[in-house]
């Protein structure tokens, strides 16, 4: 008999300041280069497709959700952009991971100091959901797992899994 576990997590990342204000600065200039480009300076219509572009990556990257899957011993994640177009980033074998816990959690003391690389693929805005993970001793991932999907990763490996 074969048990897999199937959990999914969708967390919205928040949109920065700046990426806003990117955006917002991208679509006007597309305009304000169309409406020059009607004028009858042709040249306009050049950069009002280059800005236009910019628009379309700046308003894809700027509505951004994460999804985790736990699925059998992996955890996927999957980057969501503008609820439209999904791309897999990442997927991580739970065998391999060194340690999971909350950000805040005692447990974590003998690594927050380590040079390591870090990713974020969290919401950045709950700091009291954030989980921090331990890949192979040299990835820091910081993520926001449901409980449940913390429970199901915690029945694999329950000597490396902490919800304190």
């Amino acid at each position: 008999m074969v048990s897999e576990t199937y959990v999914e997590c969708l967390v919205a990342r928040k949109s920065t300041f700046a990426m806003r204000f990117l955006k917002t600065l991208l679509i006007m200039l597309t305009v304000c280069f169309v409406l020059i480009a009607c004028v009858g300076f042709i040249p306009a219509f050049l950069v009002a497709i280059v800005t236009g572009v910019g628009a379309y990556f700046a308003y894809m990257n700027a509505d951004l959700e994460y999804e985790y899957l736990y699925l059998d011993k992996e955890i996927s994640i999957d980057k969501v952009m503008a609820k439209s177009k999904r791309k897999r980033i990442v997927t991580y074998d739970v065998q391999r991971m060194e340690i999971l816990a909350p950000v805040k959690s005692y447990h974590l003391d003998a690594f927050r100091n380590r040079e390591m690389k870090s990713v974020d693929y969290s919401s950045r805005t709950d700091e009291d959901k954030k989980y921090m993970m331990v890949y192979e001793g040299n990835l820091k991932v910081f993520w926001e797992p449901s409980l449940e999907m913390v429970k199901a990763i915690q029945t694999i490996a329950p000597r490396k899994v902490f919800t304190d």
